[in-house]
């Protein structure tokens, strides 16, 4: 892919160029955890948007994406935002920067990717982290720390792409290192690596292709639910609470909100169980850990789906060691932890069975844990 961005911006603006890279993430375990001021536990993946670059010497900056055959071209004022959607993420990155007193002039960029999009795989997190980091090597000597540039990415999305994201993606785009998840602390934004190198094992996601809109909001629901219970438990967050003292409000509780704060409270404790698990080598812990989450995403806190739910129950029947939606709910993505010797059968019954019940196959996208943002070197 490097090349071919090369040879592409050689053609389009006459000149050699500079090349970065940043990852999309995967998210093993810790899901709705972050605004109950829990942990998450990402890991950036061998899945990139990659950008070659060169300074231009004018106030301009002129923007090729490869994948989309769209070009546009902007000022760096806030007055200049360009209308194209896509290209507003490297806009929005160039304002955050200035915004935090660093440095961004006019530069010619050719990009393209092979993050999967709509997978739950945080392809714009990617766009977001390989420009925050280019522009930070390109102008700014490398002296704005990893944080801010996540942080650059967050502002972003929202205040130019109109997402009120939180600060999970963009940090597996900076932060990755091969061959380590991250476990990210959600209220601290402290940050921890364990080693993920599963001999004997792959990784790989089932992209269902579907994706269910509901008419109410989903996600503001069950965040009311958790704000509810942590008043009435007297917390700032269920990061705080345990079964036993949710057990002694139950009566104050309608079913729902129950529920919904048990599943977090597990969560929480799931998170850090697999983290040991990992250290040890545990495996197999770490899978019935990912279908515990599973079946309380799909039960107590019910963002699952009906494709979904059976790609789980294909995954049990072939003796995958874990398999969980991974990501917000309503449609997306498995992810699979499966046993070399087993992946073949599982990969071709999961097809079969899931084409048979829903008319297309899922989309198998195999993936490994490698290093986030960075420059690509020759």
């Amino acid at each position: 892919m490097k090349e071919h961005i090369q040879e592409q911006f050689k053609n389009r603006f006459g000149t050699d160029s500079v090349v970065y890279a940043s990852a999309g993430r995967i998210n093993l375990i810790g899901e709705h955890t972050d605004y109950n001021g829990g942990f998450v536990f990402p890991g950036a993946i061998d899945k990139y948007i990659m950008a070659a670059i060169n300074i231009n010497g004018t106030d301009k900056v002129r923007v090729y994406s490869m994948d989309m055959d769209a070009y546009s071209e902007f000022g760096l004022n806030e007055e200049d935002a360009p209308q194209e959607q896509w290209a507003r993420y490297i806009f929005g990155v160039c304002r955050e920067t200035i915004k935090r007193g660093g440095v961004v002039k006019g530069f010619d960029t050719v990009f393209a990717g092979n993050v999967p999009l709509g997978a739950g795989l945080s392809s714009s997190a990617a766009l977001e982290s390989c420009f925050a980091f280019a522009l930070n090597d390109m102008f700014n000597d490398n002296k704005i720390d990893k944080f801010e540039l996540a942080k650059i990415g967050q502002s972003t999305e929202h205040n130019y792409c109109g997402v009120n994201c939180g600060i999970m993606d963009q940090f597996a785009s900076v932060f990755g290192k091969k061959d380590c998840l991250m476990r990210l602390d959600c209220r601290s934004l402290e940050h921890e690596y364990f080693p993920f190198h599963p001999e004997g094992y792959k990784l790989v996601l089932l992209n269902s292709k579907v994706k269910h809109e509901l008419v109410d909001s989903p996600y503001n629901k069950r965040r009311e639910s958790c704000e509810r219970v942590a008043a009435k438990l007297g917390v700032e967050t269920l990061r705080d609470a345990t079964y036993t003292m949710l057990a002694d409000i139950r009566d104050q509780l309608n079913d729902e909100d129950y529920r919904r704060a048990r599943f977090v409270i597990g969560e929480k404790q799931r998170v850090l169980d697999v983290c040991d698990a990992l250290e040890r080598g545990d495996y197999e812990t770490v899978g019935r850990c990912m279908f515990e989450t599973h079946d309380g995403l799909s039960r107590d806190y019910e963002v699952s789906c009906e494709e979904l739910d059976y790609l789980n129950d294909v995954a049990r029947e072939c003796g995958v060691t874990g398999s969980r939606i991974m990501g917000g709910g309503f449609g997306g993505c498995t992810i699979n932890l499966v046993k070399e010797d087993r992946y073949d059968n599982f990969i071709a019954t999961a097809k079969e069975k899931f084409n048979k019940k829903y008319g297309h196959e899922p989309e198998v996208i195999n993936v490994i844990i490698s290093d986030g943002a960075h420059k690509v070197e020759d």
